[in-house]
This record gives structure tokens, sequence and C-alpha cells, in this order.
């Protein structure tokens, strides 16, 4: 990613490119601290972990640059630091960049909000490559927020992340996840409706690890300018 979003950038003629670093210890051609980046710049876009994410959230907000953050798998308190870290600054943070995706989530909310739970069972499905290490990914929470945003309930009330062994019956009203990892898939989602007698199916692939890219540099010309807060795409898509 950080290639895609350096190609990105550099394909961009109203932006420049004004460093490159890494984590702490990375050797690679034209790097340089993280202090060093953030002194020449004036948005940091980052995929990088959980960890290092709310950590560059903290340095960021204490030089005054915004973010534009890509990194999923955070816990509690992670996403407590980043949302100090945009009382000072504006952060952008995305489990996806892509437009078709976020125009996905917008369709998974209202078929939740339309097809009965009673009748329909949620599942979402996500398929990514092997070195992704957390699962479900942060697409796939998304995905499953929306249609339990749909439906009027918290997530964390109905979500099945996992199934193993005698399971019993599905509870009316869960939304389950399904998760594969292999090979180099970029990013395969889906939120599949099964009823009884029909099973609706939306879903979204990614072909190429650029159209995210491009989604982060869009976010980062967006933010730019931004009061303090943190957003998300569906901010800078002006679909909220």
């Amino acid at each position: 990613m950080g290639r895609a979003v350096a190609a990105a950038l550099e394909a961009d003629p109203a932006l420049a490119l004004a460093a490159r670093f890494d984590r702490a210890g990375a050797e690679g051609e034209g790097l340089v601290g993280r202090d060093e980046a953030l002194a020449a710049a004036d948005v940091v876009i980052d995929f990088t972990s959980a960890a290092a994410s709310a950590e560059l959230a903290e340095a960021a907000a204490a030089r005054n640059v915004a973010l534009v953050i890509g990194s999923t798998g955070f816990d509690g308190v992670q996403l407590r630091r980043i949302a100090e870290a945009s009382r000072k600054v504006a952060v952008v943070r995305a489990g996806n960049f892509s437009l078709g995706l976020n125009m996905l989530l917008g369709l998974v909310a209202q078929a939740a909000r339309a097809l009965p739970a009673e009748a329909y069972d949620v599942e979402v499905f996500e398929a990514h490559h092997r070195r992704k290490v957390d699962a479900p990914s942060g697409t796939a929470l998304m995905l499953g927020e929306a249609a339990a945003a749909g439906r009027g309930v918290s997530l964390a009330q109905v979500a099945q992340r996992s199934r193993e062994g005698i399971t019993g019956e599905r509870p009316v009203g869960q939304i389950g996840f399904s998760v594969m990892r292999g090979g180099g898939i970029v990013g395969e989602h889906s939120v599949t409706f099964a009823a009884e007698d029909e099973v609706l199916t939306l879903s979204h692939s990614a072909r190429d690890r650029g159209l995210f890219a491009r989604g982060a540099v869009a976010a980062a010309k967006w933010v730019a300018d931004r009061p303090a807060g943190e957003y998300d795409m569906q901010d800078v898509l002006g679909l909220t």
C-alpha cells in the first residue's frame, strides 16, 4: 500500500510527496525518520498497524499535521488515542477507501431496513491475502455495522464472528462473519440476506490496490483544510 500511495501521489500534479517513512528500524531506499517526515508534511497517509497508527496520531497532533489512517484492527484504547488526537487535528480514518465499497455500505443499510430480521439472516463474507493480520477485516466490520444500523440495533449485541462445533440453531437477527485468508487476494466482500425462499447477495471485488491508494489521496486532499475532528470516507465522498 505504501508504494501504491506514493505512485498515486506522484501522479497528481496538485500534490507533492514530501517524505516516505516506515516503522522504526525499517530499511529502504529514500526512507526518513517519522519526525523528519512530519516536519515536512501537511498531511500524512498511514497504512501500517493499529498500534503504530495510534502512536502516529499523537505525534501528528503534536505537530499539527492532518492524518489519513487506513489501518484496521484497533482496540478500544487505540481508538480513544486517535479520538483524542482528532481534537487537535483533522483525521480521516476508514476501513476502506474505495468509492464502490462505500456505496455498498449504503445499499446494505437500505436492504437491512427493508428486509425483516425474522425472515432474512445476514452473513458478511470477506477474503484477503495471506499476509493480512486482522480478522474480520475492518471493511467487513463496517458492512456489519451498516446492516446493524439498518435494523436499528448494535452490532456488538448481534454479531457472531466465528462458529465451531455444535452451535445450535441460528438466533433470529444474528449478523454472522465468515473469513478467508489466502494467496494474493486484494479484497473480496459480500453481504448475504438469506431467507427460506430467496437469497440476496450484495458484493464488491477489489482488483488493484491502486483503488485504495487513489481514495486515500482523495481523502488527503479533502482533509488538508478541515477543522479538527475525526472523519471517514462517507464524509470525504459527501455521502453523509
